[in-house]
């Protein structure tokens, strides 16, 4: 049987290699973490926003997708009970084209929270700007 001798130089590029393949996977998990949390905190402002007109769950999503910010049910219903549970929404269950559906809207403090939010993101938005 024959074992191949490992040069030097083969040995060097055999760490390169695994050294660019960890790195490279760091940096791709290190980067989806990091646009998750940007993404979760847009989504819950955008939610509040769009909840200014009455909504039910699909019509939120249909909105918030035509406008750029696709949400898929399963981060959207668990984002709706988190948000009415910290009472910044109310919801109701009412017929529409014969179906019940859960129609939400904000609070009086939703309100005043998404004020404050909106003002947040306008100086974030400006401070980021400046530093980009």
């Amino acid at each position: 049987m024959h074992i191949p001798v490992l040069t030097t130089n083969k040995a060097r590029h055999i760490v390169c290699v695994i050294h660019y393949m960890t790195h490279v996977t760091d940096t791709s998990s290190a980067y989806e973490n990091l646009r998750l949390e940007l993404r979760r905190g847009c989504l819950a402002l955008a939610v509040l926003a769009a909840l200014r007109a009455e909504q039910y769950g699909y019509s939120l999503r249909k909105i918030l997708a035509d406008r750029g910010m696709a949400i898929d049910e399963n981060t959207l219903y668990p984002l709706l009970r988190r948000l009415e549970t910290q009472g910044l929404l109310v919801s109701e269950w009412r017929e529409k084209d014969k179906r019940n559906k859960r129609f939400y809207r904000l609070s009086h403090d939703g309100k005043l929270v998404l004020k404050q939010l909106l003002a947040d993101w306008q100086g974030i938005n400006a401070s980021l700007s400046a530093v980009l």
